[in-house]
């Protein structure tokens, strides 16, 4: 199913960017689902930086779901090659729950508009439901569509809150 978002920034197309890719950890207290996000890699080379973020997410996991879902489940890992020229980021999140039954990537771009910028979201997400516990087999292909569907909108909002998250850190760091 296809993920797509459009923030409209009030910031310049470089600094968007290049606070979005060498400052996240610095937005967590900007980012209310995020508890942390820890750079694990990160490789320059010319205009590509390779950067393996772990994200951490704080919410509260609901008391009839804590038996199958613990805390340490609520985190990814943000694969993301930056292309500095182009402005754009691939990405591919790789998920610490269901790992072999979620597939997400996609490229973002930053472009110009006006004084400021949009920053676009475009990507992929792709759930299977095969081997899920408590999925009956014959209902997994069917259900699977609708997952994808519940999953983009949740993921949707959290998305465009980094974009917000951005713009706020950048409006607090120009009143400095």
């Amino acid at each position: 199913m296809k993920l797509e978002a459009d923030a409209k920034m009030n910031f310049g197309r470089d600094l968007v960017f290049e606070t979005y890719r060498d400052r996240l950890p610095e937005l967590c207290p900007y980012l209310p689902d995020i508890k942390a996000i820890t750079v694990q890699e990160r490789s320059d080379e010319g205009s590509t930086t390779k950067i393996l973020n772990l994200w951490e997410a704080s919410t509260e996991i609901p008391a009839i779901a804590e038996k199958i879902i613990k805390p340490e489940m609520l985190a990814w890992l943000d694969h993301a090659t930056w292309d500095a020229d182009a402005r754009t980021v691939d990405w591919r999140i790789e998920t610490k729950m269901f790992t072999e039954n979620v597939k997400c990537w996609g490229k973002n771009t930053v472009r110009e508009d006006g004084d400021g910028c949009i920053f676009e979201i475009r990507g992929e997400l792709e759930v299977s439901l095969k081997g899920i516990p408590g999925v009956p087999r014959f209902l997994a292909g069917k259900v699977a569509p609708h997952v994808e569907k519940f999953v983009v909108q949740l993921m949707t909002p959290n998305l465009l809150a980094v974009a917000n998250g951005v713009e706020r850190y950048l409006a607090d760091q120009a009143d400095k």
